[in-house]
């Protein structure tokens, strides 16, 4: 007799946990907190960017011309290094063995060109000689134009010995060139931000997806702000902008403009926010500000806010955009 229930009493208990499981879901998901207040715009109509810090100079990445082993590094990271001053060198045995070879053959060619004079005076001489003598029956008419044959050829060997000098000297001066080449030296005083390159490591010449060393002048920085193809003709070189830190809106710093570049490019993602189209384009401004008033490093990001004209009013009247970069 129980059997004859326990079937019904399956099938009811199913559907109380469904109902319980729909009611269940349909209760609203509470909103997570942000783990930082995000900051706020003070102007009533803005234009919104991510800025990214950079140095003076924009990051310089330090590459080298040639492959190689590196032998000696003579920076680390927070160095502050000079122009021209040698950052890692790469290895050298084998150019220092054909300087060497190179220097030889310099000496031999420099030799061959001090045989080729005597051969010149000795030639000259005989010539000389012979054309002293009056009696022309005494020396025949072939004779002597074999001697001043001799003399013309001697001068070209001449020639030739100072030009074989010259390529010798040519060469050489291309091991040197080469050697020079293997000491990276700054491009440009600053400082080392980053180094990713050690003793005993091979350096590969082109563009590398990390670069060797990171150079950067940090006694001023700039904000790198990507302002939407949408937004771009709302942006004017004279208007109000504050930056403000990603995490912390407390910290906060007006901010000067640099420069634009006038040339719309594809956006890089900064942010990760999945909502960022990957087709966007971007007008690219970069703005100066103290970087003792914000305690950043070069790479972070910050939140840009840009005073703009009203979506409704800006240009509407003139007919066209407003100010745009030179």
């Amino acid at each position: 007799m129980f059997s004859r229930y326990l079937l019904p009493l399956i099938s009811l208990a199913g559907f109380l946990f469904a109902l319980y499981t729909v009611a269940a879901g349909n209760e609203p998901v509470p909103v997570a907190e942000p783990v930082a207040m995000p900051a706020q715009a003070p102007f009533e109509t803005f234009i919104a960017g991510a800025g990214l810090v950079e140095a003076k100079s924009e990051n310089i990445a330090v590459g080298t011309p040639l492959s190689g082993v590196v032998k000696r590094l003579l920076v680390k990271v927070g160095d502050r290094v000079k122009l021209g001053q040698v950052l890692f060198e790469l290895d050298d045995r084998e150019f220092l063995a054909e300087e060497r070879v190179r220097r030889a053959a310099v000496a031999k060619a420099r030799a061959g060109v001090v045989q080729a004079e005597a051969s010149v005076r000795d030639v000259a001489t005989l010539l000389r000689l012979a054309e002293s003598v009056d009696d022309r029956r005494a020396i025949s008419v072939e004779e002597l134009e074999r001697r001043r044959n001799a003399l013309a050829i001697a001068k070209a060997a001449l020639e030739g010995a100072r030009a074989q000098v010259e390529q010798a000297e040519a060469e050489l001066n291309t091991t040197l060139t080469t050697l020079e080449r293997l000491k990276i030296r700054a491009p440009v005083p600053g400082e080392a931000l980053q180094v990713n390159v050690h003793v005993g490591e091979f350096a590969a010449a082109g563009v590398l997806a990390a670069p060797l060393i990171l150079l950067g002048n940090l006694e001023e920085l700039h904000i790198r702000v990507d302002i939407d193809e949408n937004d771009a003709w709302r942006f004017r070189r004279d208007a109000n902008a504050v930056a403000f830190l990603r995490g912390n809106a407390a910290f906060r710093t007006d901010l000067t403009l640099a420069w634009v570049e006038p040339y719309i490019v594809p956006k890089r993602s900064l942010t990760g926010d999945s909502t960022e189209r990957v087709d966007t384009r971007v007008l690219q401004v970069l703005y100066s500000f103290d970087p003792a008033k914000l305690p950043v490093y070069v790479g972070q990001q910050m939140d840009v806010f840009i005073e703009a004209p009203d979506l409704n009013h800006a240009g509407i009247l003139t007919g066209r955009p407003a100010d745009r970069a030179p």
